[in-house]
């Protein structure tokens, strides 16, 4: 090979080793170019990415702001409305204020009008015991001078006469004035009633220990019963209730001894007659269910009945169980309405009388407390109801009056004679409560057999559903006076063994014949 030959080949190697540098150069700067594209695109797109998700989230943002906004202005008009409320309240309440201090202005005027009538009945009276003496002196001077007694006799003679007239006409004297004070006392007394009843109204429902369901058809028996009684034995176990399935057409009987498991399972079959999902595992989650909105429903009953007495502080507990209340029943009449009416009365009473009626309507709306638990746990509903207001931090007024309202206890305050009254008058009235057959007649028959144990009676009625009895005496042995004291003596002991709500009037009769017969 020459020479030539080889610088040739070397200068062909470095032109390609040149070339190749080049090349690589070139291809670098290209890929270069090629990222700084790719990251300003991919910068502008996360740059237009960020805007969207900003623009999002104002948007967001400002719905948030709407909807609280919204939030914002309901409740703010609920609470304006509330305050609208609660000053017509004020207003009312600062009315019948002033309506009582014109009463009581009133009741004073004639309390002082009455007193200078007393003084001048004094005075009478005092004129006529000197005319009195004036004509003793002279009786006995007539006396000495036609019977030509001795002084002393006379004296004696004249005494006893003197004595026989006046017991004569102290009885006389006595019943006039017993009448006027009954007359006078009843008709204040009524006035004070007849004001409390008249600022109250409730509605009564009947006491009863079962419910009836009605069923859309006769086919749902067979559903409720379930296979093998799997539904029905499930619905008694969760509930505590018996249903009843009979011959009665499309109805099923719930009967409990407890009232509120007895309207758990009521709501409970109806909830699942209109679902039409008949099962256990649906049965328990109904039941359940109804459970939890009973419980709410107490609640909300207890803080109505607290609210609409205008009483504040109660005890969360205390509260509850005035929410039970609403489902047990007297004598037909709803406890908690009874309790709430009592609360309204007691308070009236104590405004009248010029007592702070607060303690009063307190202690009247918790009076019958123990009836809320006296299904669960033994003992009576006031030693119950003692028990559970001491527990939660009452008063002594309070336990007080809760002890001595059915008179178990002689009340000691006037808040608890109040008590007393108001529930008198709240469960006396007619329409009230309902009285079984049975304890009417055993009432009626004690009433008569009373009055016939007296010496003289020879007929007894009692009248007017027992709230009266007359009462036939024979005339030749019991007079007028000794009939006034023999209707005094029989009321007495009828109040001595006898228990009645309200009143009894008794009525003594004594009624002469003259009969003679035409030949």
């Amino acid at each position: 090979m020459s020479l030539f030959t080889v610088l040739l080949c070397f200068l062909f190697l470095i032109a390609g080793i040149f070339s190749g540098f080049i090349l690589r150069k070139l291809i670098s700067e290209h890929r270069i170019k090629n990222a700084k594209e790719s990251a300003v695109t991919i910068l502008e797109n996360a740059k237009k990415e960020a805007a969207t998700i900003k623009k999002e989230a104002e948007l967001e943002a400002k719905d948030r702001i709407i909807k609280l906004q919204l939030e914002f202005e309901t409740k703010t008009k609920e609470e304006r409305q509330e305050l609208q409320n609660l000053e017509k309240r004020l207003r009312i309440r600062e009315e019948n204020i002033d309506k009582k201090v014109e009463i009581l202005e009133k009741k004073e005027k004639d309390l002082n009008l009455k007193e200078k009538q007393l003084l001048e009945r004094d005075k009478k009276i005092k004129t006529l015991e000197d005319e009195l003496t004036d004509l003793i002196k002279q009786e006995r001077q007539k006396l000495e001078a036609i019977s030509g007694l001795s002084a002393e006799n006379a004296k004696n003679e004249l005494i006893n006469s003197m004595i026989n007239e006046a017991r004569q006409e102290s009885l006389a004297t006595i019943k006039r004035l017993e009448e006027e004070a009954k007359e006078t006392a009843e008709k204040k007394a009524k006035e004070i009633i007849a004001t409390a009843i008249q600022k109250i109204a409730a509605d009564y429902t009947s006491e009863i220990s079962v419910s009836v369901v009605p069923l859309p058809n006769e086919e749902m028996k067979g559903r409720i019963i379930g296979r093998e009684g799997r539904n029905i034995k499930s619905l008694e176990n969760l509930t505590g209730v018996d249903f009843i399935i009979d011959d009665t057409p499309e109805a099923v009987t719930i009967s409990a001894f407890d009232p509120i498991r007895r309207e758990i399972a009521k709501l409970s079959l109806e909830k699942l007659i209109a679902d039409g999902r008949i099962h256990p595992g649906r049965i328990e989650e109904i039941v359940e269910k109804t459970k939890a909105e009973i419980e709410l429903k107490i609640k909300e009953l207890g803080e109505r009945a607290c609210m609409d007495t205008g009483i504040t502080n109660l005890h969360p507990e205390l509260v509850k169980l005035l929410g039970k209340l609403h489902y047990r029943y007297s004598y037909g009449q709803n406890v908690l309405q009874h309790s709430v009416e009592m609360a309204y009365i007691a308070s009236i009473l104590a405004s009248e009388l010029g007592i702070n009626p607060e303690t009063v309507k307190r202690a009247a709306l918790l009076h019958d407390i123990g009836k809320a638990i006296d299904h669960e746990i033994e003992g009576s509903h006031v030693q119950l109801g003692i028990e559970i207001a001491k527990k939660y931090g009452e008063s002594e007024k309070i336990l007080h009056a809760i002890e001595s309202h059915h008179g178990d206890v002689e009340a000691k305050t006037l808040e608890a004679v109040l008590v007393q009254a108001a529930d008198a008058i709240s469960a006396a009235r007619p329409g009230a409560r309902k009285e079984t057959l049975e304890n009417y007649i055993k009432r009626l028959e004690k009433l008569e057999k009373i009055a016939s144990e007296f010496e003289g009676v020879t007929k007894t009625y009692a009248i007017q559903a027992g709230r009266e009895i007359r009462i036939i005496v024979e005339p030749s042995s019991i007079d007028d006076l000794k009939a006034y004291q023999l209707s005094k003596e029989i009321a007495k002991k009828i109040e001595s063994e006898l228990e009645y709500p309200g009143q009894i009037k008794v009525t003594v009769i004594r009624e002469v014949r003259a009969i003679d017969y035409a030949k």
